[in-house]
């Protein structure tokens, strides 16, 4: 069974310091990160909790392919004019 590390973001740049002392990523760093979406978090209480494994990941290929959460709609109903002015005119925009 896998067992994530799920660690802090001090914990996650202790860590890596440990394992390269002369790493510039900071706490801030990995912070603005997880702010941007581009490593998962989960908020446990205030803390912020990170999967490390998926940090190291991140930092070997940062420019990895996305793959959207969401698929858009494949066709987007269109309304008419006449149909919109007649919305318009029974919500009380236009009289």
């Amino acid at each position: 069974m896998y067992i994530p590390r799920m660690r802090t973001i001090p914990e996650s740049a202790a860590l890596l310091k440990e394992m390269d002392e002369h790493t510039a990523l900071k706490q801030c760093a990995i912070r603005r990160l997880v702010l941007d979406g581009k490593i998962k978090s989960v908020k446990a209480g205030r803390k912020i909790l990170i999967n490390y494994d998926d940090l190291l990941a991140y930092l070997l290929d940062p420019f990895q392919e996305e793959t959207p959460e969401e698929v858009a709609p494949a066709a987007v109903a269109h309304i008419s004019t006449d149909r919109m002015e007649s919305y318009k005119r029974n919500i009380g925009l236009v009289k």
